[in-house]
């Protein structure tokens, strides 16, 4: 018990200094933390007060820049203040009452004395610096914009002044050195009358420049009175200014007096000047239209052209002998004025100043012409030679092609009126046509002898022929159609052969049918519309009028005869439809009969018996064509005989016979023919 009441004291004594410690602990962090919060006041408000006592000098500084950029700098300066530099500031000011605040509870919290600012640090004085620099902040900015727009007035009389100045300067270079000049010393007459017009508007010119210059000393008197920073550039550029144009004013009236005592010295000589002038002129332009005429390149494409270009340049010829007088007679003018100035010692100062005409010029262009007649009259003479060759050449290719030409047009008539008549059974019509085509065969030597002059023509570049209508390219179509024609009217007799044999349809019927179509064919062009396809089914007894039944069977009958919607039936299309339509054909019953008795009555055939009852060809065509026998009394290899014979014949084949309304039809044909 001793022991366990000496631990129980121990134990007991530990725990209280442990409280205590804890206690004494929690005040020194309050006292440390109250400590911390009033070091930072102090030097955030040292900082903030430091950085208002800098920024107030900076808005009171309202010393004025010389240029308006400088302004401008010291504006976006300002603007980088109140967008950058003062918002931080701002929170910090905040910051700093709230902290202050802050402390201040707590100190009354824990018992202890109010916290007392170092002198000048209170907050009152920090917001008498806050309330101080907003004063200067907003007459820094007022006084900115003023100032801005004092010197954007300075810089846009400056400028002004500038560009009057420069204008000016601009329009006087040159100016002096052309008054000094005494250009009128080797002038003519009309060099010197044009000169004094010259001046004369120079002096005007003058006189409206006086406002521009009184302008400009306005301007730079205002910009002396605003205290511009420049203002001893711009009196010396005045000055300058001024100085010149008193100068430009005692030059303008000295070359005056010397232009008018100039002109009176040289109107004699100007007179002979201008008579020359009068006269050389338009023989000049003469000469020269007669060169451009004489070495313009002609293109003729006929003899009348060629020779009526030799008959101008004939009438052109016999001008000549009256055109040499007047040149002899124009450059008399001019020697004359050269002797009247050598006699009076007259300094001529050039060319006539009336023309660009020299005689050595005349002199010159006379002397080409005479050198181009006779290269004028070598030229027309050869064209004329040539046409003559290209009339030769029209001539003989019109003579060759007149008659090929309509003998192209008669063969195709005659080809197409031996596909129409009926005239000897179809392989007479056939013979006939072969002897059509070797006849055209034979004539190919007059094509290609057309051919032979057409490409003389294309070399000689000519390009038309009055003496023909038919051009090559005509020629060559028309001999094209014709071998076509005839090897495709062949062929259609030659099918036609091969369907009546085949068919089984005798030479009567196939005139018949050729007799029907063509009464039909209104314009003979061997074939037949919609329309008149119709007209000829139902003169043939088919039931195609206009109602629902009759447009679904003559619709049928038109995709078989016109598979492609081409909209026309051609006469074999005719005879093909007309040769089912007329012919016993077998139908899929009765090849599915036969089958069945080669198959001893069974529902399915093998290849053996195949093989053995058809010959071999046969026997394999329909091996390798039947499908698989699937019923149920199939054997192995067995083949379905009645799926082949049903795809084998068409089910839909309407058999029909003819031997009833053909002479019917014929009859009506004849009938109608009286009629017509």
């Amino acid at each position: 018990m001793t022991y366990v009441s000496c631990f129980y004291h121990a134990f007991s004594g530990a725990q209280k200094a442990e409280t205590a410690a804890n206690r004494i602990c929690k005040v020194l962090a309050v006292n440390q933390e109250n400590e911390h919060l009033m070091e930072d006041y102090e030097k955030l408000a040292s900082d903030l007060l430091e950085w208002i006592k800098r920024t107030i000098p900076w808005l009171e500084d309202r010393v004025p820049q010389k240029t308006i950029q400088e302004m401008q700098q010291k504006l976006e300066d300002f603007r980088d203040y109140r967008r950058v530099h003062k918002p931080p500031k701002v929170q910090e000011k905040c910051q700093l009452e709230i902290n202050f605040n802050t402390l201040q509870t707590k100190l009354r919290l824990s018992n202890r004395p109010a916290f007392m600012p170092s002198e000048g640090k209170m907050v009152s004085d920090i917001n008498n610096g806050w309330q101080h620099l907003e004063q200067a902040e907003k007459g820094y900015e007022e006084w900115l914009l003023n100032e801005i727009r004092r010197l954007e007035r300075l810089d846009h009389l400056a400028e002004k002044f500038r560009q009057k100045a420069s204008i000016h300067e601009s329009w006087t270079e040159g100016k002096e050195a052309m008054l000094k000049q005494k250009d009128y010393e080797t002038a003519t007459l009309s060099d010197i009358k044009a000169l004094i017009r010259k001046h004369e508007a120079f002096e005007s010119d003058l006189a409206a420049h006086q406002d521009r210059v009184e302008q400009i000393a306005a301007i730079a008197q205002e910009l002396n009175e605003l205290d511009y920073y420049d203002s001893p550039s711009v009196n010396a550029r005045c000055q300058k200014i001024c100085d010149q144009w008193d100068v430009l004013g005692s030059l303008t009236h000295s070359r005056r007096e010397a232009l008018e005592k100039t002109e009176k010295q040289l109107e004699t000589i100007d007179q002979l000047h201008l008579e020359y002038a009068k006269r050389a002129a338009p023989f000049n332009n003469w000469m020269e239209s007669a060169m451009e005429d004489l070495q313009d390149m002609f293109i003729v494409h006929t003899i009348e052209e060629i020779e009526g270009l030799i008959a101008a340049h004939d009438q052109f010829k016999s001008t000549l002998p009256d055109a040499d007088k007047e040149r002899e007679a124009i450059l008399g003018i001019q020697s004359e004025a050269q002797r009247i100035a050598d006699y009076n010692n007259i300094k001529l100062s050039g060319n006539n100043p009336y023309t660009s005409v020299t005689p050595q010029i005349i002199n010159s262009k006379w002397e080409r012409v005479q050198q181009l007649v006779p290269k004028r009259d070598h030229a027309l003479l050869d064209e004329q030679s040539k046409q003559q060759s290209n009339e030769h050449l029209r001539r003989q290719f019109a003579s060759q092609a007149n008659i090929v030409g309509p003998w192209i047009q008669t063969k195709m008539e005659e080809i197409g009126r031996i596909s129409i008549e009926m005239n000897g059974t179809l392989e007479d019509q056939l013979n006939h046509l072969k002897q059509y085509e070797q006849s055209i065969v034979d004539y190919k030597p007059n094509i290609d002898l057309l051919e032979q002059q057409h490409q003389l023509i294309q070399e000689a570049l000519i390009f038309d022929n009055k003496h023909t209508n038919y051009t090559m390219e005509h020629i060559r179509v028309g001999w094209e159609q014709l071998l076509t024609t005839i090897a495709r009217t062949i062929n259609e007799v030659e099918n036609q052969i091969l369907t009546r044999d085949a068919k089984g349809i005798s030479q009567e019927q196939m005139q018949e049918f050729r007799a029907s179509f063509n009464h039909f064919d209104k314009d003979h062009g061997g074939s037949l519309g919609p329309e008149e396809f119709k007209a000829c089914l139902i003169s043939l007894g088919y039931d195609v009028e206009n109602d629902r039944q009759g447009d679904a069977e003559f619709n049928r009958i038109m995709s078989l005869v016109d598979p492609n919607n081409s909209g026309i039936v051609t006469f074999q299309a005719f005879i093909d439809f007309m040769s089912r339509e007329t012919t016993d054909t077998d139908t899929a019953d009765q090849v599915i009969a036969s089958f069945k008795v080669l198959a001893g009555d069974k529902n399915y055939i093998t290849a053996e018996e195949l093989r053995r009852e058809l010959p071999p060809d046969q026997a394999e065509y329909c091996i390798a064509r039947m499908a698989p026998y699937q019923g149920p009394d199939a054997i192995p290899g067995a083949l379905d005989y009645k799926s082949f014979s049903t795809a084998l014949c068409d089910t839909n084949e309407r058999v029909r016979q003819t031997s009833s309304w053909l002479g019917g039809v014929w009859d009506a044909v004849q009938i109608n023919d009286i009629l017509d």
